[in-house]
């Protein structure tokens, strides 16, 4: 397996589809990545010589943030969010979802599993 900027792609599939292993590159930017370098999209992982697997992590360190920076970003805006104590920070602050979803029901990847709270009692069990 080709290694670039510290992960390991895939040999067996398509060239565009394996960059998108790499955090922060998806699809439209494997496809911009590829056009770029002039390397064939349909080209498998393992078909790649070593100058062009140095030439393809050194475009993409240089133009795109990804892996370990864009981690950093990610969770230094949303420490931001929490400072300023904003209403996106205190949901994630609590743990809720944070862009308008409800949670009445779902959100269950978000607020964990059910946590049961002890309920009424019924009016049978009051005679």
């Amino acid at each position: 397996m080709p290694r670039v900027i510290g992960v390991d792609i895939p040999n067996h599939k398509r060239l565009e589809i394996s960059l998108t292993y790499i955090f922060g590159v998806g699809l439209s930017t494997s496809h911009k990545i590829c056009d770029v370098l002039k390397l064939d999209r349909g080209l498998k992982a393992s078909d790649l010589t070593e100058e062009q697997i140095t030439n393809l992590a050194t475009h993409i360190q240089k133009n795109y943030p990804v892996e370990g920076a864009l981690r950093r970003v990610i969770a230094g805006n949303i420490s931001r969010l929490r400072d300023i104590g904003c209403y996106r920070g205190m949901r994630h602050r609590r743990g809720l979802p944070a862009r308008g979803q409800r949670t009445r029901t779902n959100a269950r990847s978000r607020k964990g599993p059910k946590k049961t709270v002890a309920g009424k009692k019924s009016v049978k069990g009051m005679k």
